[in-house]
């Protein structure tokens, strides 16, 4: 079953921090096989991260990773990574 990662980061300039985000340099995002950044439309430096794993320990690595690597202890307004899977209904 799926899993996913659920970020939401005021990046404060976004053209700024997407080249970082490009690089991914923790590689949390090494197993995703599917990865979409939202922006907001009346705040476009706001992005949504939304990632998709193939199992729950791949989505709780990229998350450790995320979490290790410190790259998200420079962004003050930011909520997650969350782990989540999708319910059934």
């Amino acid at each position: 079953m799926s899993a996913y990662i659920i970020t939401r980061i005021q990046t404060g300039d976004y053209d700024s921090w997407r080249p970082m985000f490009d690089q991914d340099r923790p590689r949390a995002r090494e197993k995703a096989k599917v990865q979409r950044v939202f922006r907001v439309v009346d705040d476009p430096n706001e992005v949504f991260i939304f990632l998709e794993f193939e199992s729950l320990e791949d989505a709780q690595e990229g998350r450790r990773r995320l979490f290790d690597s410190g790259v998200l202890d420079r962004f003050e307004d930011k909520h997650g990574p969350n782990v989540v899977e999708e319910v059934s209904s």
